[in-house]
């Protein structure tokens, strides 16, 4: 199995009171479907995974599964930190056929060592034949997984399909492509950073799960198909025009930009800008300077 291709990862729309906003949900979907996205991850740090409990987790899941009605593959955020809850989520959800496989980020808060992090994510592994997405994004986890041990995870579990890499460094991905190429064909080094997208199909990575594709999702999979037609120079013209959204959906935590974005643009009118604590929305003084980033976007505010 081979994922690639351009990925949303969902933002979770909440009303003002807080609740998950279903209806909100749903319209953002067919927009997504309609620009042409080749997937969706639901529930990552995108969709606020961290703030909603396991009612709302399925509810969610349910709300996406039924819109997408098998129109695209999903890929479910299944993480914990504790290995045990991770392996009981994985065996939940491996009884769901709408879901095509799960994501595991490398756990945050306990800083394991790489042998523990093998451990934690061969025990995944081990509990079911679901295939499984490694996330790696230091950053927000202070545990960083090494090309070396996902060569070894890829090595030794087939249904560890492929890695999404949100390191910050394309010499990360093109280690991991470099090691595991050596002993199978059939693992996916998806972008968790939407500045690498071109760069990582370039070196033989096989898409994006992105966060400025709730803005720009059919120019990004115009530059995709561009770049798997050998069409190098219109993908390049794409490529400069999809990364001018990424500073302005990342100058704050995600996914506060990104909401207040929808809310003033494809969604004005359907879907508030809100996230749960301890994430907060944008001061009014961002708001405005978002609203000029986006304007100078195209876009009508």
């Amino acid at each position: 199995m081979l994922i690639k291709g351009i990925w949303t990862a969902i933002v979770t729309p909440m009303q003002l009171d807080g609740d998950v906003d279903h209806q909100a949900l749903e319209r953002l979907i067919e927009l997504q479907l309609a620009d042409g996205i080749d997937g969706f991850v639901v529930l990552g740090t995108t969709g606020e995974y961290a703030t909603l409990d396991e009612t709302e987790r399925e509810s969610v899941l349910d709300t996406v599964s039924r819109v997408v009605n098998g129109r695209v593959p999903l890929i479910m955020n299944a993480s914990a930190n504790d290995t045990r809850v991770a392996i009981a989520n994985q065996r939940r959800l491996a009884e769901r056929d709408d879901v095509l496989a799960t994501l595991h980020v490398a756990p945050w808060y306990n800083k394991p060592t790489q042998t523990g992090l093998y451990g934690h994510f061969s025990a995944i592994a081990d509990s079911s034949d679901k295939p499984i997405l490694l996330y790696n994004v230091p950053g927000r986890t202070a545990s960083d997984l090494l090309a070396e041990t996902v060569c070894k995870l890829a090595k030794q579990h087939h249904n560890i399909i492929g890695i999404k890499e949100a390191t910050g460094a394309i010499q990360r991905s093109q280690e991991i492509i470099g090691l595991v190429r050596q002993h199978r064909q059939d693992f996916s080094v998806m972008s968790g950073d939407d500045g690498f997208i071109l760069g990582l199909l370039a070196i033989g990575g096989q898409g994006v799960v992105s966060v400025t594709s709730h803005l720009c999702a059919k120019e990004l999979k115009e530059m995709a198909d561009a770049f798997e037609a050998g069409d190098i120079q219109r993908a390049q013209r794409l490529s400069i025009y999809v990364s001018r959204f990424v500073e302005p959906m990342f100058f704050r935590t995600s996914p506060s930009p990104v909401k207040a974005a929808l809310s003033m643009t494809t969604m004005k009118g359907r879907m508030t800008p809100n996230v749960r604590l301890p994430l907060a929305p944008l001061s009014d003084e961002d708001t405005v300077i978002l609203s000029n980033r986006l304007r100078k976007l195209g876009f009508s505010i």
